[in-house]
């Protein structure tokens, strides 16, 4: 069974209603509430909970959650990429043994801007959606907002957050370190690199300035949710590979909790340590990485990473090193940087974790 309905999460200052859509497959079922859907979803059957697009030009999970629907519904549209040969021998939503909550557009407000967050002036407090969970439904814009999708996925048993990172970025899992249901989740998603994210008195500085707190994936965990953070490749564009991944992945997570029957496949990747190696620029230039320096590459202390040269005398301002042992999960290949931007990101690598 499939149903959707029609969310409306804030409203404009003209009064015009910020709105999404909510989808359910499998058992649950979305109902007319008092003050909008609610999920009534009877029995003891395992309720996931998946988005897309909390930042606006992340759009491959988007287009995941197309094919997923296709693949549920038997219902794809044309140009969609789903063949008939592909629907008959997947899984429809009658073989659910449970639900799945999809939101396929988080943020509206960020979407029809292709941005990553708000203007000031639609929301000078939470610019960024995914620094406001668990929300508030008497706060800004995106808290609002937050909130009400938070009434979703606070009733689930597992949340995937698609999230994109752009074409110079490793595809990876984000999962909370040392939570071991998430990290289950995190494998059978199965993508080879999984970054594990400190919280709280764990974390570096870092967690604190940057407002990491508010992130969906830390307040459902706190409450005792499973959620991992996908990052497929390529922002602002449709990746077939990226899309494919986030399929294959979300599949793997519905087989974990038993929505699916079988048993995701088997992970045998890399676990390293997020957000805290990075190579900064120490000054304003232009960027050119070592030739040979990809994505997911290991790469040594000290190592060189790439320069930072003065377009107008074409001094070498900086020789980028890397700052620690691990793995390079993100090189910049715009070449134009400002002091203080990340070059190169390094994941600490962790064994037997």
């Amino acid at each position: 069974m499939h149903t959707s309905r029609t969310l409306t999460l804030a409203r404009l200052p003209s009064g015009v209603p910020i709105r999404t859509t909510v989808h359910a497959y499998g058992e649950g079922r979305l109902v007319d509430g008092d003050d909008g859907p609610v999920l009534d979803a009877p029995g003891d059957g395992p309720v996931v909970y998946a988005q897309a697009a909390q930042h606006g030009r992340e759009v491959n999970g988007t287009a995941v959650l197309r094919r997923l629907h296709d693949r549920l519904t038997g219902d794809a549209a044309e140009g969609s990429g789903t063949g008939d040969a592909e629907r008959a021998d997947g899984p429809s939503a009658a073989d659910l043994d449970g639900t799945l909550v999809a939101v396929p557009v988080a943020d509206p407000l960020t979407f029809d801007r292709a941005s990553y967050t708000t203007p000031e002036s639609l929301d000078s407090r939470q610019p960024n959606m995914n620094r406001c969970w668990p929300g508030d439904p008497e706060g800004s814009l995106h808290e609002r907002m937050a909130a009400r999708l938070w009434a979703f996925a606070s009733e689930a048993d597992a949340i995937v957050d698609l999230h994109t990172g752009s074409p110079s970025m490793a595809t990876h899992t984000v999962y909370m370190r040392g939570d071991d249901a998430c990290r289950g989740l995190a494998e059978a998603f199965g993508t080879d690199l999984l970054l594990a994210e400190a919280a709280g008195d764990d974390a570096d500085t870092e967690w604190d300035e940057r407002g990491f707190a508010g992130k969906l994936r830390v307040a459902a965990t706190r409450e005792g949710i499973p959620t991992i953070t996908p990052e497929l490749a390529h922002s602002k564009e449709i990746v077939p590979g990226a899309v494919e991944t986030g399929v294959a992945g979300t599949l793997g997570v519905l087989r974990r909790e038993g929505l699916l029957g079988g048993d995701p496949d088997p992970w045998d990747g890399v676990v390293a340590r997020n957000h805290l190696g990075r190579v900064i620029a120490d000054d304003s230039g232009l960027f050119v990485p070592e030739p040979d320096l990809a994505v997911g590459d290991r790469v040594a202390a000290g190592e060189r990473v790439g320069e930072v040269f003065d377009p107008t005398t074409f001094e070498t301002l900086q020789v980028a090193r890397a700052d620690r042992d691990g793995i390079a999960y993100s090189v910049a290949r715009e070449a134009t940087v400002t002091a203080g931007a990340t070059l190169v990101g390094v994941a600490e690598r962790i064994d037997g974790e």
